[in-house]
């Protein structure tokens, strides 16, 4: 299994499925399945009983995990969507590489 090129709170876009061009936070990273679960992207009603905390019960909206092949990571630098490429520095420190500005993203 590789690691991910996508980490907790990075900014990305989507760029397939039906919430396509949608951009947002990375709230959770789970590398078993390679799925990201992004801020306001994929998001499903789910039923919440009634609790002594939640008295009337309803319904809350709640983001659903989508594939890491479907967004794309935004550049901080250059505020584009583009690809990561992994450089080791002279110590062996891994560091994540824009692909369109040639600049660190970490």
């Amino acid at each position: 299994m590789t690691a991910l090129r996508i980490r907790k709170d990075d900014k990305v876009v989507v760029i397939a499925g039906k919430d396509k061009g949608k951009e947002g936070r990375v709230l959770a990273v789970h590398p078993g399945s390679r799925r990201v679960i992004v801020e306001r992207v994929a998001v499903a009603k789910k039923t919440q009983r009634p609790t002594q905390t939640n008295p009337q019960g309803g319904f809350a909206d709640i983001e659903q995990p989508v594939h890491v092949s479907n967004v794309m990571l935004i550049c901080p630098k250059c505020n584009k969507p583009t690809r990561v490429s992994i450089h080791r520095d002279t110590d062996g420190k891994r560091t994540r590489v824009c692909k369109k500005c040639a600049k660190d993203i970490d």
